[in-house]
């Protein structure tokens, strides 16, 4: 059985997972929502292999383990921590979050190789110019988009340099009370 590749993202309703200047927090929680930390949650048992290009590896490795994030969401950060990672960085020389392999080789290439393997499903969080090569390589097996209903007006797509244009397939859609929805496809 072959390994299966996954990806997380948030976007904006404009199509942009991150603004002009690179900031996510368009995506942070606006007011409390429940339902859609309970989805958090739930999504963040772990049992997959968190798969990272450099600039978001270091985003995350300086809050998941910090105790803030361990008192702001302990499920999410207890996962993260533990989970197993790689990240892939030409610039990097070590990767000191607990569980991280560093891999420097092209990104489509290794993954390609590592889905041939056994062992466990890879997700791809952030990490847009990774998340880019392996649509554009065909890797991805599912692709789930939390479309945040805010307007950037510039930014950066997710799938940024993507020729071809792959036709994907709707599995789910999710929409929560606080206007955001939810989307997966295959």
């Amino acid at each position: 059985m072959s390994r299966r590749l996954g990806m997380f993202n948030n976007v904006s309703l404009d199509g942009y997972f991150t603004d002009a200047e690179g900031d996510m927090s368009f995506a942070k929680p606006q007011g409390h929502d429940e339902e859609h930390l309970e989805f958090i949650r739930q999504n963040a048992r772990g049992g997959s292999v968190l798969v990272f290009g450099r600039v978001t590896y270091e985003m995350m490795a300086s809050f998941w383990p910090t105790d803030m994030a361990k008192q702001m969401m302990p499920e999410v950060a207890k996962t993260m921590n533990e989970s197993p990672k790689i990240v892939f960085s030409r610039t990097l020389k070590t990767a000191d979050w607990a569980g991280t392999t560093l891999l420097s080789g092209d990104p489509a290439t290794e993954i390609a190789r590592l889905k041939k393997e056994d062992g466990p499903d890879m997700t791809v969080l952030g990490s847009g110019r990774i998340a880019a090569q392996l649509a554009q390589a065909g890797l991805f097996d599912e692709i789930g988009l939390m479309v945040i209903p805010v307007v950037l007006g510039q930014g950066r797509t997710l799938f940024e340099g993507v020729t071809g244009r792959p036709r994907l397939k709707l599995k789910e859609a999710r929409p929560f009370r606080s206007g955001n929805v939810y989307l997966t496809y295959q």
